[in-house]
């Protein structure tokens, strides 16, 4: 028989009734109170039930409650987000229970590598996050839970597209041309960084409301355990899971609104209609004069909207109990749903999660099952962001539509002949609607382990990992025939279809045994790895109005596979002194059979200061001291096959004639067949502590990081590989720095509870070496390509510099006006000549310092927070300003009128100065991330469900000098007008029942 929600739910909710409508008056009574262990607080609403009977009643406001029992009954208090604890009456009529939270249960029991430890037992550096500690407000995508929340991580998103990705970085960069993403395990699965084609962010397909905690793996005895992935750091994701007891439902919903809250400064119509008519006065000419308009246009604001935001989950938890057997199964299930619009007009992403976790134990509770399947759907829809340069240099003074019915109305530079200046912008409004650029991802993340206790050896569990991470995309894009911006082609059609499956299959023994006599205890590892990472993208034609495209294959499928083999030891001696050591050998097929093979070996030790020398000051809660040295390696975001020997395919204008028949020619690749191993070696030293029963507690850290064999894009000499440049190992780059975080609680009591976080970081990267053979003349790699010119790059990876360190020009001014000089720069070398060796390598990207501030206080049923983050010591490169910012960016060289930046009116540049300092910029900021408000209703609906209601405001404010939009760029130090992130005021509900 099949019963509906709605009827389960009621059926559900008459026997709750029934149940607390039973009397037992002829019992004694008792009293007592219910707080959080941690904070002390009451705890409104907590279930108290006389265990093996039908008696229940609920909490208070003020935690108290009052319940007929037996003198030799046991109490059993539960509460949402805390666990369910027994409490045994023995005759006492008063009792004072204290509940401990499930996040703080996780916080004394940490995920790592591999399995969970208790954090008390780290010897490594390893942050964990839970729930309670996410970022608050609208996170679309799971890394910005943690933007702000953990010392030396960097979370940076790159714009506010809607489903757009950040870059996280974990103690600074550590690589040039590989990459610099840390390794992402999520449910056991270390998946692959690389986006399947048509997903602007494979981290947004993992619905951040299924997520339990976060674990942020810093230095190399944490992050060691994954070897060849593991240079760049660890984040482990760890999804909710099914609890012991009867079937809890929550619904929660959000609806969000968006809007840019800070544009571009460009100049209005009136200031270029002023510079034009000025100009006219001044030099004769009047046909820039004479393309005037008259309206006043606000480019910006006519491709920017209101964004819209619904987001709405469901989940249900529980043990499910057969009828006919003694099985019992801890599941949960959950769906989401996610409809998010951007600012930029067209932007729209959404999505569909669902999530299923189921963890019974059978055969004597020997062997314990864990199963988890996350299947989501995203449909994106892309705005051309071309539209938002095109705004910012686009003629104010026209109206967006020209009244004609030629390219649908739009207004648009024309020439005499009536067509398209082909270099000149193209209507905004026209880019994002003319185009329709659309994309469907599907994914499904599906593990089964299986932790099997041997009945004749208790200490040994046989452990099997089998997962799987498919990834599918598919879309296309569509350009109006009638488009300006396909005006030569006449349209434009393309699309694209991907699939990326990563297997894994892990098979481990542990081995875990206390030696009371000898006061010790030892934990051993022994794992084996297989993973493979399968891709397969078709090949489509592409088409115009005027040419068809036809690949070369139908298809590509790229692949590599790796191989593992661990062993890892913990051992303490009396609970006091721990030591932790372990070697992972990884073959990957990336390289040839002769450098394949890496070893990654990690050691660490501890010693809990506060159990050796302070046994007795009840003061102290932690004193640990802490010390790691490991190696990881590196070999992500490199070709598959850059040791090969290969050709390919040249295109079809590069044809050889043989009598009157044409061949497409074979060209060879770049290839190095000595190609390995990137490889980083990192120390830390630590300290963690905890005083006045952890209402003070933090940690400090001190690390050094050296990477060598750097994968390094260098030049090559003409002919020696048909190339100009080659990816090869070669140089090094050393970081170092220090972390420190601090927690508090300085009010602590029934009424409010304040809760205040900082940490900070400081970083210092160089590279040490880039080259093979010394040579004294050579300046570094130039990179950082920017916009303007032909070829012009504003960085250098240079020795004993930063990574992307800027090499500019030093500007020199007037010392009257205090104005920059035109073409007029400093003489740097002394040599009496203006030339480009006194161009200066000075100022980079990276920030110095980080640091992160967090605070939340309760009174009563109301809750406030609020989250910053900032940077200190990073410089950008403003290109708009550079590109944009003179008089012939209003008076366009090819005859059309334009727009400038507002520092034009500080500059009154005729030409563009693209190598001066003038536009490096110190761009240290505070952001306010996020201010929330909660109210907790506690039980309602005849006290049944509680509800909490909550609104936030996210992007609150930027403190900073930098004179663009957004200080904080996601690029290598070039700031080029990113999408705008939009200040969103969020209003929700939770509901649990």
């Amino acid at each position: 028989m099949k019963i509906r929600l709605h009827q389960f739910l009621k059926i559900c909710l008459m026997f709750i009734f029934s149940a607390l409508s039973l009397s037992s008056f002829a019992q004694p009574v008792v009293t007592g109170t219910v707080t959080d262990s941690k904070s002390g607080a009451a705890i409104n609403g907590a279930t108290v039930t006389v265990k093996g009977t039908n008696t229940g009643t609920k909490t208070n406001a003020a935690g108290a409650f009052s319940i007929s029992a037996p003198a030799n009954a046991t109490l059993v208090i539960s509460s949402v987000g805390y666990a369910a604890q027994s409490v045994a009456v023995d005759g006492k009529t008063s009792l004072t229970v204290a509940l401990v939270a499930v996040n703080q249960v996780l916080d004394d029991v940490v995920v790592v590598a591999y399995g969970t430890k208790k954090k008390s037992d780290l010897t490594g550096s390893v942050v964990s996050i839970g729930q309670k500690d996410f970022q608050k407000g609208v996170v679309q995508s799971s890394e910005q839970l943690l933007q702000g929340k953990v010392a030396g991580l960097e979370v940076t998103t790159g714009g506010g597209a809607a489903g757009g990705g950040s870059k996280i970085r974990v103690r600074g960069s550590s690589s040039l041309n590989a990459s610099n993403d840390p390794l992402i395990v999520i449910d056991g699965i270390a998946i692959d960084n690389n986006n399947v084609p048509g997903s602007a962010n494979l981290l947004n397909t993992i619905n951040p409301n299924d997520i339990e905690s976060m674990s942020v793996l810093k230095d190399a005895s944490a992050a060691a355990l994954y070897g060849a992935r593991a240079t760049n750091g660890v984040i482990i994701i760890t999804t909710k899971k099914g609890t012991a007891g009867k079937t809890r439902f929550n619904f929660n919903t959000k609806l969000n609104l968006g809007n840019v809250n800070k544009y571009v400064k460009v100049l209005s119509a009136d200031e270029v209609r002023a510079v034009i008519n000025a100009d006219a006065l001044a030099t004769g000419n009047n046909s820039y004069k004479n393309q005037l308009g008259s309206a006043n246009t606000d480019w910006q604001k006519a491709i920017y909207q209101q964004s819209v935001g619904v987001e709405s989950n469901l989940s249900a938890s529980g043990t499910y109990k057969a009828k006919k057997s003694n099985i019992k199964l801890p599941f949960r299930a959950s769906l989401g749903y996610l409809s998010q619009s951007g600012v930029l007009k067209t932007n729209q992403f959404e999505r569909i999660s669902s999530a299923f976790n189921f963890s019974p134990k059978f055969l004597k509770d020997n062997l314990a099952v864990n199963v988890n399947t996350k299947i989501t759907l995203t449909n994106n829809r892309f705005a051309n962001e071309g539209a938002i340069g095109s705004a910012l240099s686009f003629d104010p003074t026209q109206n967006i539509y020209s009244g004609k019915n030629k390219y649908k109305g739009y207004t648009e530079y024309l020439q005499a002949n009536g067509l398209p200046y082909g270099l000149a912008p193209r209507n905004p409004l026209a880019l994002l609607e003319q185009k329709n650029d659309v994309s469907n991802v599907s994914r499904i993340l599906a593990s089964a382990q299986l932790d099997y206790r041997l009945p004749f050896l208790k200490d040994m569990h046989v452990l099997l990992n089998a997962s799987v991470d498919d990834s599918r995309g598919n879309g296309y894009s569509v350009v109006d025939s009638l488009a300006a911006e396909a005006y030569n082609v006449k349209g434009s059609y393309s699309q694209y279809k991907a699939k990326k499956v990563n297997s894994l299959l892990d098979l481990s023994v542990t081995y875990a045994k206390n030696l009371p006599a000898i006061k010790s205890k030892i934990d051993v590892l022994a794992l084996h790895s297989y993973q493979d990472f399968n891709s397969r993208y078709n090949n489509y034609a592409s088409f115009t109005g005027v040419q068809t495209t036809l690949p070369v294959f139908a298809y590509d499928q790229p692949r590599y596979r790796i191989e593992s083999y661990l062993t890892r030891v913990n051992y303490s001696y009396n609970d006091i002194f721990l030591l932790t050591g372990s070697i992972r050998r990884d073959a990957v097929s990336k390289f040839s059979k002769d450098n394949r093979v890496g070893y990654f070996p990690a050691a660490a030790a501890a010693i809990k200061l506060k159990e050796l020398l302070f046994p007795n000051a009840s003061k102290i809660n932690e004193l640990k001291l802490r010390g790691s040295w490991g190696v990881t390696g590196q070999q992500d975001g490199i070709d598959y096959y850059g040791y090969l020997s290969r050709y390919s395919l040249g295109n079809q204008s590069a044809q050889y004639q043989l009598g009157n028949n044409f061949y497409q020619t074979a060209r060879p690749s770049r290839y190095d067949v000595n190609l390995k191993w990137e490889t980083t070696e990192t120390a830390n030293v630590g300290l963690d502590f905890g005083f006045a029963k952890n209402r003070i507690s933090g940690s400090f850290d001190v690390y050094q990081k050296k990477t060598k064999d750097l994968l390094s894009i260098v030049p090559v000499p003409s002919g020696a590989n048909f190339d100009v440049e080659l990816l090869t190992n070669v140089g090094n780059l050393e970081n170092k720095g220090m972390e420190v975080a601090l927690n508090f609680i300085p009010v602590r009591n029934n009424k409010i509870v304040w809760e205040f976080g900082v940490n900070g970081s400081y970083n210092e990267a160089k590279i040490t070496n880039l080259l093979k053979y010394d040579d004294p003349t050579f300046k570094g790699i130039p990179v950082n390509g920017i916009s303007g010119g032909t070829g012009n790059q504003i960085s250098r990876q240079a020795v004993g510099y930063a990574p992307y360190t800027f090499y500019t020009y030093k500007q020199v001014y007037d010392k009257v006006t205090g104005k920059p000089i035109q073409g007029l720069y400093d003489d740097t070398n002394r040599d009496g000549v203006p030339d480009s060796k006194d161009l200066k390598l000075d100022k980079h990207p990276n920030p110095d310092f980080l640091f992160g501030i967090n605070t939340n206080i309760t009174i009563a049923k109301w809750s406030l927070g609020a989250a910053a983050h900032g940077a200190v010591g990073n410089y950008l490169y403003n290109n708009f300003n550079s590109n944009n910012g003179t008089l012939k960016s209003v008076k366009n060289d090819l005859g059309y009128l334009g727009n400038a930046g507002v520092n034009f009116k500080q500059t009154n540049f005729t030409n563009q100065q693209y190598l001066s300092d003038f536009y490096l910029e110190n761009a240290s900021f505070l952001r306010l991330d996020n201010i929330n408000l909660g109210y907790n209703f506690g039980k309602i609906g005849k006290k049944n469900a509680t509800l909490r209601l909550s609104g936030s405001v996210q992007n609150v404010l930027v403190i900073t000098k930098y004179s663009g939009v957004d200080p904080e760029s996601a690029s290598n130090g070039v700031d080029n007008t990113i999408y705008p992130r939009p200040r969103i005021f969020s209003f929700g509900a939770n509901i649990d029942f």
